[in-house]
């Protein structure tokens, strides 16, 4: 019995001491290829642990060399040295302001307990630029955007708008043209009365319905031509009514027509109604002698028409004046309904396919809207670096400093405000965190952003928190809510959110910012904060 509690302690005792000793025979070496570069210039760290083969070595997952950027980082490379392991892990930096640095030391674990790499000066040197000598690098490569289709579309919308409405101007611009020309081209009623007889001359009816049309066609010939010289209420006269007018007229001496020409008119007038109307077909050469008839009244009656009086000219002339002004009305009202017809189709067909304030926001250049409907851009911003999409580039803040990055665009009271931020802290303490010391950084790195809104002169602060989870599942807390924002001699109310990346020598931080009543200012909220991710390798 006392010999299986002896191995037992034994075994107890050999696997601590392997533990420890195996811990403490740890060896960490850092080296990097040189101390000295130029500005964006690579920086090739290398992190060694030298310990034995029953060791577990664990590198940070999430690295962080404030204010290097990450380039890149390799796999652990694992070699065997006699007795030895030796694990390697390889980053590449880069910097791009010059000045002295520290590469900041490393956690690696090591069977359970921290170890740090040595932190490493480093001094960049500026550059001389000299187009001569200096050698030029390759453009970076296209990087694939998302496409937005909504800009095309609206340049679609509106050449489709400007071509109908070239058109409509076109078509009533040639219909105008064709009607001033009838205008001026206008034959007296003497002369037209002719002309129709002679197009009438060239027609040969044979059927009922051909002879029909033609007697038709005669009579609404003198009928119009008595109307507008004569001054006779021919064309809606019966024919005996016709007669009587005329007769009528010549006792009271006002239209001097001899009997002759009457009774061929009354001869016309009754052949006109037997084919009209009693749908009788006229013998061989009578509607040929009929027209000539026709056109013998015609001539008579010009020959015997009184000579028109200067009143009567000026009448007849202010008469086609006020005809002609109001041809002119009518032409601009029908382009101007026709326009409006466009423009109206246009815009409903924009309305239903865009709905109403979208179309009103892009035409009149609401800011945000335009912000939504740019081509967004996606970069990496810091490190460990930050992959983000925006509707516009993040410009490095003339604020930062080695110990604080900044980047920003925007402003809350025009647009949208958009800040990323990256701060080195220092590490106290290289043992590992509780939870509730983990609470207790989280609360105060909340109640420090909370106190930066504060410091730009933000009240009536409505803040919640919790915490968010980007698409690859990297958690970090969130801080949202309103405020009011002092802007002039006013104040505007302000949806806010923060999100807070909390890593073990630094902080990453995402503040969004924009105008309560803004209508898009949710949306590129939310498009923001679903690219957000944190790159773990490049």
């Amino acid at each position: 019995m006392k010999s299986n509690w002896l191995i037992y302690i034994t075994f107890v005792f050999f696997c601590f001491s392997t533990g420890v000793f195996g811990q403490l025979n740890a060896e960490v070496a850092t080296a990097v290829d040189s101390t000295q570069v130029r500005i964006g210039e690579q920086i090739n760290l290398t992190l060694q642990v030298k310990t034995d083969s029953l060791s577990m070595v664990e590198f940070s997952p999430e690295p962080l060399f404030l204010p290097f950027e990450i380039l890149g980082e390799s796999p652990i490379d694992t070699l065997r040295a006699q007795q030895h392991y030796l694990y390697t892990k390889r980053y590449a930096l880069i910097q791009f302001d010059s000045g002295n640095y520290w590469i900041p030391p490393q956690k690696i674990v090591v069977d359970g307990f921290s170890s740090f790499s040595d932190s490493v000066a480093i001094r960049v040197a500026s550059v001389k630029v000299d187009t001569l000598q200096q050698p030029l690098y390759d453009i970076k490569p296209i990087q694939l955007v998302e496409r937005n289709y909504t800009q095309i579309i609206q340049q679609y919308m509106l050449g489709v708008f400007f071509i109908l409405l070239l058109f409509a101007l076109y078509y009533l611009n040639k219909q105008y043209k064709k009607k001033k020309e009838a205008l001026l081209e206008v034959v007296p009623p003497f002369d037209r009365a002719l002309n129709e007889l002679k197009a009438l001359e060239k027609e040969t009816p044979t059927a009922q319905e051909e002879y029909k049309m033609y007697y038709s066609k005669l009579t609404d010939v003198v009928r119009r031509y008595l109307e507008e010289e004569a001054s006779i209420d021919a064309l809606e006269s019966t024919s005996d009514e016709l007669l009587e007018k005329l007769e009528l007229r010549k006792d009271a001496g006002t239209l001097d027509l001899n009997l002759e020409t009457l009774n061929n008119l009354k001869r016309v007038l009754q052949n006109a109604d037997l084919v009209k109307f009693a749908r009788s077909a006229p013998e061989l050469g009578i509607a040929t002698s009929d027209r000539a008839m026709v056109e013998q009244v015609v001539i008579e009656t010009n020959e015997v028409l009184p000579e028109p009086t200067l009143e009567e000219l000026e009448a007849t002339a202010a008469f086609q004046r006020e005809i002609e002004r109001k041809r002119r009305i009518q032409k601009v009202q029908l382009i101007g309904i026709s326009s409006l017809a466009v423009i109206v189709i246009v815009t409903i067909a924009a309305i239903t396919y865009y709905g109403f304030t979208p179309l009103k926001d892009t035409i009149f250049r609401y800011p945000t809207k335009v912000l939504l409907d740019n081509s967004w851009i996606k970069s990496h911003y810091g490190s460990p670096p930050i992959s983000i999409q925006t509707p516009t580039v993040l410009l490095r803040d003339i604020s930062s400093t080695p110990q604080k990055v900044v980047y920003a665009a925007g402003d809350p009271f025009n647009d949208f405000y958009t800040q990323l931020s990256f701060e080195k802290r220092a590490t106290q303490d290289k043992k590992e965190l509780s939870e509730e010391e983990q609470e207790t950084i989280a609360r105060e790195l909340l109640e420090a952003a909370v106190t930066a809104y504060e410091e730009k002169g933000a009240v009536n602060l409505l803040v919640q928190n919790d915490n968010f989870t980007t698409a690859a599942g990297t958690t970090a807390l969130r801080l949202y809510g309103t405020l009011d924002l002092p802007n002039g001699e006013e104040s505007t109310r302000c949806c806010f959110v923060s999100i807070i990346f909390p890593f073990e020598n630094g902080t990453t931080e995402i503040h969004l910012l924009f105008a309560k009543d803004d209508r898009y200012g949710e949306t590129i909220q939310e498009r923001i904060l679903e690219s957000i991710e944190i790159i773990k390798e490049l």
